[in-house]
C-alpha cells in the first residue's frame, strides 16, 4: 500500500500506520472524536493517514473569521488526474 500511495504526497501520500489502533493511542475505533465510525468487515485491517481535523481544531480555537477546509470523512474533489499529483521520488 505504501508503494502505491507514496508518490501522491500532495494528496495524503502513504499511511502513517496500519493495524493496531492502540499503537496510535486510539482506544475504540467505533467512537471517533470526529466524523462517523468506520464499519469494518471481518478481515479488514485499519489504515491511518494524516488528517485535516487537527488543523480544523486549531482554526476553531483561533476564532478566525473565515476559513475553507473539509468536513471529516469528506475529502476535496477536483478535476486533477493522478499524473497531476505525482511528486518525483527524492534522490538518495
Amino acid at each position: 500500500m505504501r508503494a502505491v500511495t507514496r508518490p501522491f504526497r500532495v494528496a495524503h501520500g502513504e499511511p502513517v500506520a496500519w493495524g493496531d489502533p492502540a499503537a496510535l493511542g486510539i482506544a475504540d475505533l467505533a467512537r471517533p472524536e470526529y466524523g462517523d465510525p468506520p464499519l469494518p468487515e471481518p478481515d479488514d485491517v485499519p489504515v491511518f493517514w494524516g488528517c485535516g481535523v487537527t488543523p480544523q481544531s486549531v482554526i476553531v480555537a483561533s476564532r478566525l473569521p473565515f476559513a475553507i477546509t473539509h468536513e471529516p470523512g469528506h475529502m476535496f474533489v477536483t478535476d486533477l488526474v493522478h499524473d497531476d499529483l505525482l511528486v518525483p521520488a527524492r534522490a538518495g
